[in-house]
Formats: structure tokens, C-alpha cells, sequence
């Protein structure tokens, strides 16, 4: 009991006890609390402001509110509640059941709000507290308003009280929907949740991400801002400024706020501004902004997106563009029909139609009330009282079904207590105007938006429907939409920073819309604007940078159809051509002296080296594969070594035939002549080198990118881990081209018609030319080793074809028939024998040889060095010994004595 004793006081000091009528301006009438009423058996309240604000002042007693600023547009709007409830009546919706109306004005004011429920609950204008109201049966079942969500807000508290339904068609306010502080509150249209969303996506939609916000300090505009600045950030939309304005315009400080708010948005670089406002604030910013010409974007809410009184202003086309969102609207010819013949419902008054049309007409008393025209028809938009009317529709299909209505009558009882048919209300789905509509598990309807723009109608604006916006998020708009702002039909832009194309991402900086743009690195990619991070790209695929896709690596390699591969296929086929052609050669000319001193069968076992050789470069084509990779190699190493230890045997025989050595030198060193076993051990060697390398470190598939900046995988041959085995290989063979270009030089002063000495350093000195620079061009850039060293094979190879071969072959078919012996000796003037076939054994003593000075310009030939003869056996011969003396041409100081012995032995030599 003490709790019940304290709610029920708690209650009774909510209520406003008032009995003074209200006044308006223009005229004065004696009327009763409610402007306008009808009798039936259910009673609907009306609860509208036919009047914009109360005149604020001090209050110190409880006295009436007085109203001013007569609203057409509210007016209307109860007009179409009041002729819908006719409609119904007339139609016979609800056979034998007559509906009512009790109509109040709020003034836009809540607590002239709470004042007139008071009287509607209960005619007496007291109401008998109670802790228990389940069986409390007011005459008003139902009240439909308010305009305003603070309005609602404060009369859905208290009819929570009651459970009496509160039904409204224009108040949007968020936390209206929440069914345990408002279960009594329902609504004809979608919640403010579902209208930002919208303004956020429309702004996502233009690229709109730099607005500005300038919102009421009432209940409506702080939550609908509160709800916009989520979804703005859900669609990547920054706030420039926010700014509020005061609730009541009657507040001296309201215009000095105005034109702060005036000149932030001046300020501003977002061309964009979003009015959560009612209709007289836009209407005061909007003369400031005219007064200072200032263009912009603006985004209109619910409460003013139709507003005639601002479309009408002076003027109104300097402010620029004005989009908004606006419920469902419909016409009815049935309503302006009406709007041209006011007259109050039979059996009730209307002093607000006595109202309007006395401002109207001058507020003439002896001016007849009869008197009507079009004016409401043509100046307001009458569309927007279409939700109003749905309303009435809603509660009249609730009644049916909770007075259990037939097509003749209807047997429920009248009297019932309102949260009953608050009960139907929720549970109603119905049709009219060819849409379907009901309430949703919070009290709203889930239909959807109409997007409008404000065209230019001369000098004022009238609306026009360029797109809606669905409750399951969806916005569409129409294309090729003319703009003020861009005098054309491109969309204005409204944006912190440029937005950043595909290919880069955002680098935030004060705040999330304003950011420079970075290009995305190799291997990630975006291919929308203005994203945050880029995307790694997936296995298998790549990006270079500043890249929108990613897409897979092509691969690389010597492939057979490209050009370079090509010419040096054709360059080895063409070796391997070239050397079976000069094989050919050797055999038809083997008998020629050329062909003798160049040993045929040694030039033969040096052409299959480079074949072999030629061959391998075969292998550096194609896709690379373990095997390809491995035989290229150890053909190159064996058959090239197989080459240059044959020139190495010739170096070594010139080495050993025309330089100076004491006996026993000479003779160990003879010893070392064996050419069939210095090619075998040389090239066993390289071979031993290659299988070595092939267990331990073995050439292998590499796969990978060059670089981060290249979309293409180099499929190449990696020669072992770490290499060591090429090294090797390589060192081999250069060690071998070195020494016998050493050879060479030690024996540089012989006679080139005797010797290969001059083709033989000519020949290593390009291969060790060639191969120093293969190395560093190998080690720097190794996505072309493939190419480098087939291209260094090939050119070392062709120096030894060159040097070795073709001037052998150019002796061989066009050179002098003449005995190389003897061109030697006719070139030093020989006074002796000419039969010189025999000679095999020549020394060349310089007069004053025993003296220190010359000792060391003796030079001997000796026989066991080669005999220039093709056979390779020595006959028997006699000794002899033959003296000759020469004189040397060129030189007159020096005289030489050539003495010639021979010394024959019988003995054998093969190659």
C-alpha cells in the first residue's frame, strides 16, 4: 500500500490542471480547451498544433498557454485526420458504429500537450488517481499526434500510464521505438534509425564525405544526430562541424547563435550541410545565409523536407541545392475537394476552420463563414497529409476487428478499455490505396522513404521525386540530375581530400576522410577508391605497384620461339655445321703439310670437343628441368676440356721443341710427352670435377621473381646451392686455356710456319677474355646467366673453330704448294745442301758464345721433339755432319753459324 500510495502521487503531480481557453492571434473566440469536436461512439483524439509556439514568458501560476503563428500546413494535416474519420463514417466501415473526434491544440508544446490530454482522458478535466487502471475507460480510446517527437515523447510517458494508444505519422524520433519505456507509442512511419542510414547512404551515394551538421537542442534533433553520427562513420562520412540551435526561436540569444552557425558554415570547405531542424529554424538560418549569399548543399530531415513556407521564401533559390527525405505522400481529390468547402462535421464545430477563416478573409466578423476558396489546394501540398489519413484507416480496421464487425454490425462492446484495441493496433495489416501496410515488432511501419529535391519554380521551389530508400537499405536515385551548385549535371563534390583511385589506399591524417593516398606495394593490391589497406594478393598470383588486381606470374625462360634463342640455336647448328665440313677437309687434304703439322687425328678428337660443346648450348633452350640443367653443364665441361687439352698437348710440343733445357731437363721432360695420355688424364679430371659436383651440389631448378617489380617467375638453372662445383668447373678449364697460353708464350719467337703458337695464344686469350667477363655479368645479374654463358660457349668456341681450324683449311685448299722447310731456310739465305728432309736435329751457335754475355742465345731443336715427317718413324740413316754458315739479312753486326747434325734414331711416335 505504500508504494501504490506513492505512484498514485507521483501520477496525480504529473498532470497540468487548466481551464482558461487559450487565445490565438487575430481573432479572439469563447471556445472550450479542444478547437474542434465530434460525437460518436468511439472517440478519437486529435492531437495537432493548428498554432507554431506558445509566447514564452515567466510563469508563476498555472494559466493557460497562450498560442500564435496559425500553421497552415499542421492545420491541413488535422483537416485530412478529420475528413478520413468522415470518410469512414460516410462508407459505413463500421456498421452501426459511429466514430468521433476530439481535437486539441499542442502548439508545438509539450506541456500544452500534457494540458489538453487531461481534458480528452476525462471531461471533467480531473482525473481519479488509481493504482490500477486495467479497467480505466476514457471516452478517447485513441489519440493520434503528435507533430513533434518531443511533444510525443512527453505524451507517450504519460499514456504509458494509462495504455492508452498514442499513434503518430510524423514523429520519428529513435527512442520512440523502445517498447519498455514507450509500449503504448506507435507510428504510421519508419524510425529516425532507418532516415539517417538513409541521409549516410545518399551521401555515400554522391561521394559526399565532408558534411557538415547543424541540429535542434530538442529531443528530435539530438537523437537523430546521435544516430546519424554512427551511421555516418558505418559509410565512411566525417563530420566538418557540428552545430546546435536553440529549440524556441522566442530566445534572445537565438539570431546572435544563427549567425555564429552562419558563419561556420561560411568557413567551411564541406559543401555539404545536413538541418536536423523544424521548419521555423531552417527558415531563420536559410535568411542569413540568403542575406550573405552563401550557396550550398542541404540535406533536409523529415520535419522540414516539405516545407511550403520555406520553399515559398524570397529568394530561396541562393541558397543552392536542397535534398531531403520525406514518408510516403499521395494525393486524394476526394481531401481537396473537402479544403475548398470547409464546414465543421454535423453535429460538432471547428473553431479552428472559423480561425483560418477569418485570417483569411480579412477576420471580418460579419464576413460569412460559408465563404471557401482554392487557396489551402494551391498553396500547400496537400500530399503530405497522405500517413494522416493511413492512421485513420489503421485504427478504423483495429476497431473492426475488435468490435467484431460483419457487413451489418457490430456485436463488441463500445466501451472498452484502450490498451485492448491498443492490442489490435499492433496486430493490423491492411490495404489501402494499393499498399499494404502494418506495424512492425516496434510499433513502426517498415516502408520506405522518398528522396526530393527542391526544383527551381521560378523564384521559389517545388518538389520533385528523383529516388526512395527502402528499410532494408537500399538507396536508388536517379542519373542526370541538374545541379545549381555545378550548373550542370555533374554531381558536386564534398570531400576532405581527393579521393584516392584504385591502385592506392588512405594514409589518415587529422581525421579519417582527410588523408593523403600511398600506392599499394608490390604483391597487394585495391581496386576500389578510397580503401583503407591494401589486399594481399593470394598465393600463386602478384601485383606490382599501385596495382588494382592481382594476377599469376608469367614465367620466363629461353623459350624456342623467341628471337635471341633462335639466333643461337641457328649459331650452334651452325658450329656443328661449320666443324663437320672442316672434318671433311682434314680427311680429303690429310696428306697436305698443313694438315701434317696441325696432326689430323688430334684436330679430329678437338672438333668432337666442340661438338659436344655446341651441343650443350642446345640444352640452355627450352623450360628448364633437372636434367636439362645438369647435361648442359657436364657436356660444356667435359667437351670443352676435351678441346683445350689438345691444344694443350700442341703447346706443350712446341714448348718442348724450340726451347732451351739442359739434357736431363730435356729428357724429363720428354718424358712427360704422351698426347693420348695428357687428353685422358685432363679430361678424367674435368670429370671427376663434374660427378663430384653433381652428388654433393647438383644444379637445380630455381623458380622465383627477378624482383618484387616484376610480374614475371625466371625459371632458370641454379647451379648448386653455393655454387662451389661452376667455380670449380670453370677454374678447371680457364687453368688449363692459361697454361697453354703460357706454353705459347715461352715459344711466341718460333716460326709460325712450324708451330701453331700465335693461333694458340690468340684463341686462350679470347676464351679467358670472354669467361672474366661472363663472371661478373653472372654474379650481377643472374636472371641472364641462361643467355650469358650459352652466348660465351658459343663465342669461345668459335675462336678455337677460327684460330685452329679454318686457317688450316685455307692453307690446305688455296695456300702455296711450296715445302715450309724450305721457305724457312731460303728466308735465312741457306749456302749448303738443299736436301733438308732429314734434318732433325738443328743447333744455332752465336759467335762468342763462351763469353757470358751471349751464353744465353744458344738455341737447339732436338730431335726427339717431332719429326716432320707424317709417317712417325725414322729410317736408318748414316751420320753425317754438314756445317752451314747463314747470315742473317736484317742484321749486319750478328753472323750465325747453322750447324746441322743429324742424329737418327729409330723410334716411333703416334697421336
Amino acid at each position: 500500500m505504500p508504494m501504490c500510495r506513492l505512484l498514485c502521487s507521483f501520477f496525480l503531480a504529473l498532470i497540468i490542471l487548466s481551464s482558461i481557453p487559450a487565445s490565438v492571434d487575430g481573432c479572439d473566440y469563447a471556445q472550450s480547451i479542444c478547437g474542434a469536436q465530434a460525437p460518436g461512439d468511439v472517440v478519437i483524439g486529435i492531437m495537432l498544433p493548428c498554432h507554431r509556439k506558445v509566447s514564452l514568458q515567466e510563469r508563476i501560476r498555472p494559466e493557460s498557454f497562450q498560442c500564435s503563428d496559425f500553421d497552415l500546413v499542421s492545420f491541413m494535416r488535422s483537416l485530412a485526420t478529420i475528413h478520413e474519420i468522415d470518410e469512414i463514417n460516410a462508407a459505413g466501415f463500421l456498421p452501426g458504429v459511429r466514430l468521433g473526434y476530439l481535437m486539441c491544440d499542442t502548439c508545438s508544446f509539450a506541456s500544452k500537450a500534457l494540458d489538453d490530454v487531461n481534458y480528452m482522458l476525462e471531461g471533467s478535466r480531473t482525473l481519479n488517481v488509481k493504482c490500477n487502471y486495467t479497467d480505466f475507460r476514457p471516452k478517447v480510446k485513441i489519440i493520434l499526434g503528435a507533430l513533434n517527437s518531443d511533444v510525443s515523447i512527453a505524451l507517450a510517458g504519460l499514456l504509458t500510464t494509462y495504455m492508452v494508444p498514442l499513434l503518430s505519422s510524423t514523429s520519428s524520433a529513435t527512442k520512440l521505438s523502445d517498447k519498455l519505456r514507450f509500449p503504448s507509442f506507435l507510428r504510421t512511419i519508419p524510425s529516425d534509425v532507418h532516415q539517417t542510414k538513409a541521409v549516410a547512404k545518399m551521401m555515400k551515394h554522391y561521394d559526399w564525405n565532408w558534411v557538415g551538421v547543424v541540429y535542434g537542442d530538442d529531443e528530435y534533433g539530438k537523437a537523430a544526430f546521435q544516430s546519424f553520427l554512427t551511421d555516418a562513420q558505418a559509410n565512411n562520412v566525417c563530420l566538418a562541424y557540428q552545430e546546435v540551435l536553440p529549440h524556441y526561436l522566442d530566445n534572445s540569444q537565438t539570431m546572435q547563435r544563427i549567425e555564429q552557425v552562419a558563419k561556420q558554415i561560411r568557413s567551411s570547405n564541406a559543401q555539404v550541410v545536413l538541418l536536423i531542424l523544424k521548419s521555423d529554424q531552417v527558415e531563420g538560418l536559410f535568411k542569413e545565409m540568403i542575406k550573405t549569399n552563401t550557396s550550398r548543399i542541404w540535406i533536409a530531415s523529415d520535419a522540414w523536407s516539405r516545407s511550403r513556407t520555406i520553399s515559398q521564401m524570397a529568394n530561396i533559390n541562393k541558397v543552392g541545392d536542397i535534398l531531403g527525405f520525406t514518408f510516403l505522400s499521395g494525393k486524394s481529390d476526394s481531401f481537396e475537394k473537402y479544403l475548398k468547402n470547409l464546414t465543421a462535421t454535423p453535429g460538432g464545430y471547428n473553431y479552428f476552420i472559423e480561425e483560418y477563416k477569418s485570417l483569411r478573409f480579412n477576420c471580418s466578423s460579419e464576413y460569412p463563414q460559408e465563404q471557401n476558396d482554392d487557396y489551402l489546394v494551391n498553396t500547400l501540398d496537400t500530399s503530405q497529409a497522405f500517413l494522416h489519413k493511413v492512421a485513420v484507416q489503421a485504427v478504423a480496421n483495429a476497431l473492426k476487428k475488435l468490435l467484431k464487425c460483419n457487413s451489418s454490425l457490430c456485436l463488441g462492446e463500445i466501451n472498452f478499455p484502450p490498451w485492448k484495441l491498443l492490442e489490435e493496433l499492433k496486430k493490423v495489416n491492411f490495404s489501402y490505396d494499393n499498399q499494404s501496410f502494418s506495424f512492425n515488432e516496434n510499433g513502426d511501419f517498415a516502408n520506405f522513404y522518398e528522396l526530393i529535391m527542391w526544383k527551381t519554380d521560378g523564384e521559389h521551389r517545388k518538389f520533385q521525386r528523383i529516388g526512395n530508400y527502402s528499410v532494408n537499405e537500399t538507396v536508388e536515385v536517379e542519373t542526370n540530375i541538374f545541379w545549381l551548385s555545378t550548373a550542370n549535371i555533374t554531381n558536386p563534390q564534398s570531400r576532405c581530400s581527393e579521393s584516392c583511385a584504385p591502385g592506392s589506399v588512405k594514409k589518415i591524417l587529422n581525421a579519417s576522410c582527410c588523408y593523403n593516398c600511398i600506392p599499394c606495394e608490390e604483391g597487394t593490391y585495391s581496386d576500389k577508391p578510397d580503401l583503407n589497406n591494401c589486399t594481399p594478393c593470394k598465393i600463386g598470383t602478384w601485383s606490382l605497384k599501385n596495382s588494382t588486381g592481382c594476377e599469376p606470374r608469367g614465367e620466363s625462360y629461353m623459350k624456342w620461339s623467341d628471337p635471341h634463342p633462335i639466333v643461337m640455336m641457328a649459331a650452334a647448328a651452325f658450329g656443328i655445321l661449320l666443324l663437320l665440313v672442316i672434318f671433311i677437309i682434314f680427311l680429303v687434304y690429310r696428306d697436305s703439310p698443313p694438315m701434317k703439322r696441325a696432326e689430323v687425328r688430334l684436330s679430329c678428337v678437338m672438333m668432337a670437343g666442340l661438338s659436344v660443346s655446341f651441343a650443350s648450348v642446345i640444352c640452355f633452350m627450352g623450360k628448364p628441368n633437372v636434367h636439362l640443367c645438369r647435361a648442359r653443364q657436364v657436356m660444356y665441361a667435359m667437351g670443352f676440356t676435351l678441346c683445350v687439352s689438345c691444344i694443350l698437348v700442341k703447346a706443350y710440343r712446341t714448348f718442348l721443341a724450340f726451347l732451351p733445357f739442359g739434357q736431363l731437363t730435356s729428357r724429363q721432360l720428354h718424358k712427360l710427352y704422351h698426347p693420348p695420355a695428357i687428353v685422358i688424364i685432363i679430361t678424367t679430371l674435368q670429370g671427376i670435377i663434374c660427378l663430384l659436383w653433381l652428388i654433393f651440389d647438383s644444379p637445380d631448378i630455381d623458380k622465383k621473381p627477378p624482383s618484387p617489380q616484376s610480374m614475371t617467375i625466371l625459371i632458370h638453372c641454379e647451379e648448386g646451392n653455393t655454387y662451389i662445383g661452376f667455380g670449380i668447373m670453370l677454374s678447371y678449364i680457364a687453368l688449363l686455356s692459361l697454361i697453354c697460353f703460357l706454353l705459347a708464350i715461352k715459344g711466341r719467337k718460333v716460326p709460325q710456319e712450324v708451330s701453331e703458337t700465335g693461333y694458340i695464344i690468340f684463341s686462350m686469350l679470347m676464351y679467358l677474355f670472354v669467361w672474366v667477363c661472363f663472371i661478373p655479368v653472372y654474379i650481377t645479374n643472374n636472371e641472364n646467366g641462361t643467355p650469358v654463358q650459352a652466348s660465351a660457349i658459343l663465342v669461345s668456341s668459335y675462336g678455337i673453330i677460327f684460330c685452329h681450324f679454318l686457317p688450316k683449311c685455307y692453307e690446305a685448299l688455296w695456300g702455296s704448294k711450296t715445302n715450309t722447310m724450305e721457305k724457312i731456310l731460303r728466308k735465312w739465305h741457306v749456302i749448303s745442301s738443299p736436301n733438308l728432309d732429314s734434318v732433325t736435329e738443328i743447333a744455332i751457335d752465336n759467335p762468342g758464345k763462351n763469353t757470358h754475355s751471349l751464353k744465353s742465345n744458344r738455341y737447339s731443336i732436338s730431335s726427339t721433339s717431332t719429326i716432320l715427317r707424317s709417317s712417325g718413324t725414322l729410317s736408318e740413316t748414316s751420320y753425317t755432319d754438314s756445317v752451314l754458315d747463314i747470315m742473317d739479312m736484317s742484321t749486319e753486326k750478328m753472323q750465325a753459324y747453322l750447324r746441322l747434325r743429324t742424329t737418327i734414331r729409330k723410334r716411333s711416335i703416334s697421336f
